[in-house]
């Protein structure tokens, strides 16, 4: 079956009032090209659940996100997302859930397997109890009796994640170092939409990579995007760095109210191709 659509066709199918979990971490291969759909679109009242990067920072800039589930919002190299910093200090984020990042998988993981909840010692003794008092503990069954923290499952409507290869029927690639949690985004959601930097045949994966690259099976995999710099200006190793000139201008903007709408006007008021036109015309400028 190919599965093959447009990032438009991806938001389509995406609704307001909907939880995505979107994949990625930090600045890392986030699916920044679905997220820039998503703000050309009508959607908001989104629970979002991501290790967050610019993918929370845009989203929350732009008042589309009622409650995010994270365990940080950072791009990498400049250690808290500027939008989010404004969001939190403003008051505008309506609802956080703050967990660390071994109870977010744990989330994940329980979702994907379909249970209620994992148990984990993680919490225990910390502020992360007291500041999420909808988490419960429960005791183990067995002789040794001990209290654990129940983090409940973090089910997904829809799951958005960037990768570097796919082919048509939903299988997607990872040629970089970490494969971070996009397979279990994958499969903890209803549906799940792929970004990828090429569509190969399938035969075409092995030529890249080992059978384990292979991070996102087909059957968890609902809608296939090719989208070359999709994950800009993010990173997507070894397709390309993150691009930090780019981020450094997007920080200065996004901390300075009175900035913000210049840079919003030139990068995000058109279509992809008017980003990815925009940004070279940022790296001409830059070139002596």
């Amino acid at each position: 079956m190919d599965k093959g659509m447009s990032a438009d066709e991806v938001v389509g199918r995406l609704s307001s009032g909907m939880t995505l979990g979107i994949g990625g971490w930090g600045s890392r291969r986030k699916p920044m090209a679905l997220v820039r759909a998503i703000l050309r679109s009508d959607l908001r009242d989104l629970t979002v659940v991501s290790y967050g990067g610019p993918d929370i920072g845009l989203l929350a800039a732009a008042g589309r996100i009622r409650h995010l589930v994270t365990a940080f919002v950072t791009l990498d190299s400049i250690p808290l997302e500027p939008h989010f910093r404004a969001a939190r200090e403003s008051g505008t984020l309506e609802r956080l859930t703050e967990y660390d990042e071994g109870m977010l998988l744990l989330g994940l993981t329980a979702a994907a397997h379909r249970l209620p909840f994992l148990p984990t010692r993680a919490g225990l003794g910390s502020d992360v109890l007291r500041l999420n008092p909808e988490l419960r503990t429960v005791v183990s069954p067995y002789q040794d009796g001990e209290e654990l923290v129940a983090v409940p499952a973090l089910r997904l409507d829809a799951a958005l994640v960037h990768l570097n290869r796919a082919d048509r029927l939903g299988n997607g690639q990872y040629l970089g170092p970490d494969p971070y949690m996009d397979d279990l985004f994958c499969a903890a959601a209803d549906a799940a939409y792929l970004s990828c930097e090429r569509l190969v045949d399938t035969a075409d994966l092995q030529k890249e990579g080992s059978p384990g690259t292979v991070l996102v099976p087909r059957w968890s995999v609902t809608g296939v995007v090719e989208a070359p710099g999709g994950a800009h200006f993010t990173s997507c190793v070894p397709d390309y760095d993150r691009d930090e000139p780019f981020q450094r201008a997007y920080a200065q903007a996004a901390a300075d109210p009175s900035s913000w709408p210049a840079f919003e006007q030139r990068f995000l008021s058109g279509d992809e191709a008017d980003y990815r036109a925009a940004v070279a015309a940022l790296r001409a400028e830059a070139t002596p």
